[in-house]
């Protein structure tokens, strides 16, 4: 049974910080007759979303669980601080970690960048959401360290961020359960890759039109010379402007000897 008879929708999960908004664009425009489904889960429950099969593929932070799932890494962020406004991080447009080791550090339940403890000093407990966590900071309790999205998402005109240099990364992917390669997984893949519509690969390629030969141009029919006329060089005119033939030699009286 194929991926469009399976289910007349497609199911994207995506975790938060990620944006489909593009690659939704493209599929709307490829498949305007299967919907596109977008399932927001969060980041911790994604592997598990996928393996229940609540959700065709999803677009989640590495890693996943290999042995069950195919993953497709897209891209890498940057790993943030976010700090109050007037907190001395601003002085630079990037940071160390040794430079922020003396700094109270929020290390929510839900963090992403796997880290067993960041480094500086740990707050007293661990807010369960990166937003409370956010909430933390604009209180003046501590800093946080996300990725650069997860510093957008949760943007507030009284904190900022600055790029750190040497912390972990998050790896973003494209993901679905392996066992469950569908055609509109091959299709999504297919969008996130940059195929062309008319790629060989997935399932939806346009197929090539015949070429077509190119018409000779036709033969202009052979003129009929009119009767009494000669054509060709038996019949045309010799250098001296005679006509060809006895007749164009002269005639007279043979020479004496």
């Amino acid at each position: 049974m194929t991926g469009s008879e399976a289910s007349p929708t497609f199911r994207l999960a995506y975790v938060p910080g990620v944006t489909p908004a593009k690659w939704v664009r493209i599929w709307n425009e490829r498949l305007p007759d299967i919907p596109l489904t977008l399932v927001p889960v969060p980041a911790a429950d994604a592997s598990d979303v996928l393996r229940r099969g609540e959700a065709d593929a999803g677009l989640v932070r590495l890693p996943v669980d290999r042995t069950v799932l195919s993953a497709i890494p897209l891209y890498t962020e940057a790993t943030v601080v976010v700090a109050p406004k007037d907190h001395v991080v601003t002085a630079a447009e990037e940071v160390s970690l040794d430079e922020l080791a003396d700094e109270v550090v929020l290390h929510p339940l839900d963090d992403v960048l796997g880290w067993e403890q960041p480094p500086g000093e740990p707050a007293f407990e661990r807010p369960a959401t990166t937003e409370d966590a956010i909430e933390h900071v604009a209180s003046g309790i501590g800093i946080l360290y996300v990725p650069q999205s997860l510093a957008r998402l949760h943007h507030r005109k009284d904190l900022t961020y600055r790029t750190v240099v040497d912390a972990p990364q998050s790896d973003v992917a494209l993901s679905w359960p392996e066992d469950a390669t569908t055609d509109l997984v091959e299709d999504f893949i297919g969008i996130v890759r940059g195929r062309t519509v008319n790629s060989t690969r997935g399932r939806t390629p346009t197929p090539p039109q015949p070429k077509t030969k190119a018409k000779r141009p036709e033969t202009p029919p052979r003129r009929t010379p009119a009767a009494g006329k000669t054509t060709g060089k038996s019949g045309g005119r010799n250098p001296r402007g005679s006509s060809g033939g006895a007749k164009g030699a002269k005639r007279g009286k043979p020479r004496g000897r």
